[in-house]
């Protein structure tokens, strides 16, 4: 080639070199606010990858609408995990009964409820961890390359909380009832957090849409965000409870019934169990009565006695069979307290002094005489119910019961009685004892009512209700003190509870606001969050 040609190509492509060196530099510098050092700390574990400062190794790195894609699924596992998290927390008050479900399926005794909580804090600090790493990338400029083993673990957290929720709703359809309670107790609090959580984005969001060119997309991302945070600041509007009155309004503290005793601090259905609720100050000891083949009353709530006793180990090739087909004498060679400190169905177990756990090894199973001897020395009332209900002896049942209480010598007054079977005879019979419902009453019936539900099934507005109307209103088991709280407030004349001890100390409700003080926090929360969104937008630009 001559000389004439090879001089115009090598002038020309010194012309483009700085274009060319220009456009690199710019693709490749650093951007700005975040060091080298930080991306690369922010980028190994979102990325996977150790991408170092040098320059020719960021060379085509961007966040792509693909790449945007997974942070939205991101997001959205976060509060999908969040919300189960909450769940998780809610269904605590009822997973002793879950416990139960499972020893009698399976024959294993394990507090599920670590299990849940564990597993629970695994997810949703993963996922936790992954969203504050991509919303500090995207601060800094860094793109958003989430790693494809994130993407997995991600589908499957999604998975795994999406079958804990349908399992939820199929074998324990009863605690989405618990969940609407608990926003009673939790809707204030759930909607300033809320506030607070979604003004923190607005950094990470102001500094997307200043780098994102589409204005499609820009407008999209500020509707959906204003939108939400609208619909927050209005949601107050919505958010009822009990608890938002003034104090010279809260109605006064329900009595407690100890389920079967005070089961945390003792074995369940014992003279211990019960000598521990009096020391709960518990006005009434809620038990089940069962009758023994030669005609003996005695406290046990499973049909079976493995759970609660070493009948497994005595009895062996009879351990299967119903607690009521076993004779008084069988019955007084069976332990009832080992299980207790073994099994340690309540976390409260290990905190038991030598001397209660000595004694709670050494109970056996008590027969109503002897638990009515009891209550009438520690003037304690006694509610319980008689089992198995659909036993061909039934009616045997409650002729033997009934004897056994007229003979104790205890005010009938003290006698709370909840079996339906026969009631009629036992009004007749005994005419003096108390009789409570496992229903709501009927309409225009008598003043006077004593009912006995779970706390699922009455609303804050019946429970009100009720109490206007001269019905008392007793719900079980109340174990968490938020729940309590709700229902003091709502103005429940008692509770069933396992925590006596927890709710003996309560004085006053976990809070208690009049409106005027709560729409004067809304109010300010709303407001001080818009000028924080504000103010980011302004600082980001």
């Amino acid at each position: 080639m001559g000389p004439g040609r090879a001089q115009p190509r090598a002038h020309l492509a010194r012309l483009r070199e700085p274009d060319i060196r220009g456009e690199q530099s710019a693709a490749m510098a650093d951007p700005p606010g975040c060091c080298s050092t930080c991306a690369t700390c922010l980028l190994c574990p979102y990325s996977c990858q150790w991408i170092t400062a040098k320059k020719e190794k960021r060379k085509g790195l961007r966040t792509t609408k693909y790449d945007c894609s997974w942070f939205f699924f991101l997001f959205c596992v976060f509060l999908f995990t969040l919300v189960w998290l909450y769940f998780a927390i809610i269904i605590l008050n009822d997973f002793h009964n879950f416990n139960e479900f499972i020893f009698r399926q399976r024959k294993l005794w394990l507090d599920w409820s670590l299990v849940l909580l564990i597993a629970t804090a695994v997810l949703i600090s993963y996922s936790s961890v992954l969203l504050v790493l991509a919303l500090f990338l995207q601060l800094c400029g860094q793109p958003l390359k989430l790693h494809w083993v994130h993407k997995v673990l991600l589908i499957l957290t999604a998975l795994v909380v999406a079958a804990a929720f349908t399992g939820l709703g199929i074998k324990w359809a009863e605690e989405w009832k618990s969940a609407r309670i608990s926003l009673q107790a939790t809707g204030p609090f759930l909607h300033i957090g809320a506030v607070g959580g979604m003004t923190l984005l607005a950094w990470p969001l102001a500094s997307f849409i200043y780098h994102t060119r589409s204005t499609g997309l820009k407008v999209f991302v500020l509707l959906v965000f204003w939108a939400a945070m609208i619909a927050l600041y209005l949601a107050p509007l919505g958010i009822t409870s009990p608890c938002i009155m003034e104090q010279n309004q809260l109605p006064p503290k329900p009595a407690l019934i100890g389920h079967r005793g005070a089961p945390m601090l003792a074995p369940e259905n014992t003279l211990m169990s019960l000598h521990k609720a009096v020391e709960c100050d518990v006005q009434v000891f809620e038990t089940d009565v069962m009758v023994s083949t030669d005609g003996v009353p005695f406290l046990m709530h499973d049909e079976e006695l493995t759970r609660t006793t070493n009948v497994q180990a005595v009895f062996p090739e009879r351990a299967a069979l119903n607690s009521t087909a076993f004779n008084w004498t069988d019955l007084q060679q069976l332990d009832a307290g080992s299980w207790f400190l073994e099994r340690r169905p309540f976390p409260t177990v290990q905190s038991l002094s030598p001397s209660d756990r000595k004694e709670a090894a050494e109970q056996r199973i008590p027969s109503l005489k002897q638990v009515l001897e009891a209550a009438k020395q520690s003037n304690i009332s006694i509610m319980f119910d008689l089992r198995p209900e659909n036993h061909s002896d039934y009616q045997n049942f409650v002729n033997v019961t009934l004897e056994v209480i007229l003979q104790s010598g205890i005010p009938l007054q003290q006698i709370l009685w909840l079996p339906d079977g026969f009631r009629e005879d036992v009004k007749q019979q005994a005419p003096g004892v108390q009789h409570i419902y496992g229903r709501k009453r009927l309409e225009n019936e008598e003043p006077g009512l004593h009912v006995n539900l779970p706390y699922q099934d009455m609303s804050s507005e019946e429970i009100r209700q009720y109490r206007q109307d001269n019905v008392s209103v007793n719900l079980y088991v109340v174990n968490q003190p938020w729940l309590f709280s709700v229902l003091w407030c709502s103005g429940v004349s008692s509770v069933t509870t396992n925590a006596c001890q927890v709710l003996k100390e309560m004085k006053r409700p976990i809070w208690l606001l009049p409106s005027s003080t709560y729409f004067m926090i809304w109010i300010v929360v709303d407001c001080v969050s818009f000028l924080i969104i504000i103010w980011a937008f302004v600082l980001m630009k």
